[in-house]
């Protein structure tokens, strides 16, 4: 892929402030320092942003110094300003935004955009690329349409005339990469529809920077460095060139490695490091170095990565970040923006009904055989539609109670008591009708917590999501397993507070996030298909697998499994050695 390493290129992205400052002597010491730690093999290099133009032969300069280092050079550009001549002042506009009904900022960005594609052949839009701006001309541009519709509107007209035909026009051989941001789910507030610009730009990128989950404005569970490439790669397919993070927020050196390994496992083209200052004499860049090399060797022959259909419609919220969590639960997500409708399992929430006709794609899927689990935030929002297609009888309630008990109903059975209480909606529904895989309680009292109903060929699931999503962590491991037994099927991970990463080969990648109470833990990895050992792909131990033979009313099944031990920040690769088949 690079010349560094063999799965993906190390990028670094240089603002036009830091490009502006450079002189040859400064550059050349600081790439010294990049390429002795973690390799450079390509940059993207900045014309503007806010009140910053870098000169023309500022940019010439650096590039030569590059070319000459054998490393890719790309540009870059950021669409925040300030106030302008002919520009009205005192606009209200977070961030630095461009007012995208003011003519002077419209002429600005036209100009901005033609100097860039004079001077490279590749340039990628910065994540500030989206509308907020509410001032009287765009009050007025708006009429009686809604602020979404308007501001989605506005961007797509942005994006063909004001960048993408202007950069044509001046190099017609020019790809224009928009990078889209970490907030997915409020894209269509501020302008962004990727559902139409896939038709405008020539490639994506993606915002992989999760920083610290607990403390910073935006609260991203970490699994969204790997959930949102591969939402990405689904939305563009061959088109999402890398995911995007930085150093900000990342209060220790694991949770800035951590951004860049699930980018990694994700499939990415491109590790893009923001931001070259940013980065020189950092203590964080030498351990980066040293784990790009084994997550590289990591992905060497796995293919493409495999996971449970999530169903995330463009353009949707509700819900937020859901699927994250059960991707740190150990559940391999694989969301999409098209209803996966030839998949055997997949997974719904209350995002998924921005589409509207979901119900009756979710009625065709169900009845032709398929497993689809919704959330009880699904069925808070669309319980009447649910009811009248005869998908399910079961309701909310609208009360919420405290679960410290546990029973789970199958096989095998048991009950998991004196828990931390934990708040879930309850669920009422038809006894026999459908029936509760696993209940939850205090005292005398429990409701079902995962509910199984039937139609035509298929089965619904409803899962109850606690009023607090992140108490999914709190929920003891064999009460997770009754989840991941219909979202995986007979193979998954028991285990909470990591991800299981897998791919087309059958490697599976294990890591443990380092959160919580960074203790060692012990999961076990399990599977249907008959199997000896499981090998660990780095030191090529083998773990003699175990075989389990089950027997209840529900029927007989055998499963194999294999314990490991997971240490937060360390990442295990493994895959299952078959059974000898007789000839």
């Amino acid at each position: 892929m690079g010349k560094h390493f063999q799965n993906f290129k190390t990028v670094v992205y240089v603002p036009a402030a830091v490009a502006k400052a450079f002189t040859e002597e400064k550059l050349s010491k600081e790439y010294d320092f990049l390429e002795k730690y973690i390799g450079l093999d390509k940059i993207y290099l900045e014309t503007h942003r806010g009140d910053c133009d870098v000169d023309p032969s500022q940019i010439e300069m650096i590039k030569a110094f590059f070319v000459g280092k054998g490393v890719e050079v790309s540009g870059g550009m950021t669409t925040i300003i300030g106030d302008i001549e002919g520009s009205e002042p005192g606009k209200q506009r977070l961030f630095g935004t461009f007012c995208y009904t003011d003519a002077a900022m419209r002429k600005r960005l036209v100009e901005i955009s033609k100097e860039a594609a004079r001077l490279f052949d590749e340039i990628i839009l910065d994540d500030f690329y989206f509308t907020n701006c509410s001032c009287a001309s765009c009050i007025k541009a708006k009429g009686d349409r809604d602020w979404v519709t308007f501001r989605r509107e506005l961007m797509q007209d942005v994006s063909e005339n004001l960048v993408v035909k202007p950069m044509k026009e001046v190099n017609p051989k020019v790809k224009v990469v928009i990078k889209y941001p970490n907030w997915r789910e409020s894209y269509h507030f501020t302008g962004y529809v990727p559902e139409v610009q896939r038709d405008i730009f020539d490639a994506t990128y993606t915002g992989t920077e999760t920083r610290s989950a607990s403390y910073t404005d935006q609260h991203l569970p970490e699994y969204l460095s790997y959930s949102l490439m591969r939402y990405f790669d689904n939305a563009w397919p061959g088109r999402n060139g890398g995911g995007w993070f930085d150093t900000y927020q990342c209060w220790s050196i694991d949770r800035y490695l951590e951004q860049a390994y699930l980018t990694a496992f994700a499939g990415a083209k491109e590790l893009m490091h923001f931001m070259w200052a940013d980065l020189i004499d950092n203590p964080y860049v030498a351990a980066m170095g040293l784990q790009l090399k084994k997550i590289d060797q990591m992905m060497e022959g796995v293919g493409k990565p495999v996971g449970i259909p999530t169903y995330i419609p463009f353009a949707s919220s509700g819900e937020n970040h859901l699927e994250m969590r059960l991707g740190m639960l150990g559940m391999p997500i694989e969301p999409t923006p098209f209803f996966p409708e030839e998949a055997k399992r997949i997974f719904l929430t209350e995002s998924s009904l921005a589409d509207p006709d979901v119900i009756t794609k979710l009625q065709r899927f169900v009845e032709q055989g398929g497993d689809a689990v919704i959330t009880t935030g699904f069925l808070r929002e669309a319980g009447d539609a649910l009811r009248a297609a005869g998908l399910t009888e079961a309701r909310l309630t609208g009360r919420k109670y405290a679960v410290t008990r546990y029973h789970v109903t199958g096989e095998p059975a048991g009950y998991a008591e004196h828990r931390n209480p934990v708040l879930f909606p309850e669920i009422v529904h038809g006894n026999n009708d459908s029936w509760s895989l696993l209940n939850g309680g205090s005292g005398d009292l429990h409701a079902s917590l995962f509910l199984r109903s039937t139609y035509g060929k298929g089965r619904l699931f409803i899962m109850a999501i606690p009023e607090n999503d992140s108490d999914l962590y709190q929920v003891p491991k064999s009460v997770i397993d009754v989840v991941k037994k219909v979202l995986c099927g007979t193979d998954y991970v028991t285990g909470r507070l990591f991800s299981c990463f897998t791919y087309e080969d059958g490697s599976m990648i294990l890591y443990r996030y380092v959160k919580g109470d960074n203790r060692a833990d012990k999961v076990t990895v399990r599977t249907g298909k008959k199997v000896k050992a499981l090998v660990d792909a780095q030191t090529g131990h083998k773990i003699p697998a175990i075989e389990i033979h089950h027997r209840s009313y529900f029927g007989e099944w055998t499963e194999y499994l294999a314990e490991v031990i997971l240490q937060p920040g360390f990442i295990k690769k493994y895959r299952w050695e078959e059974a000898d088949v007789p000839s």
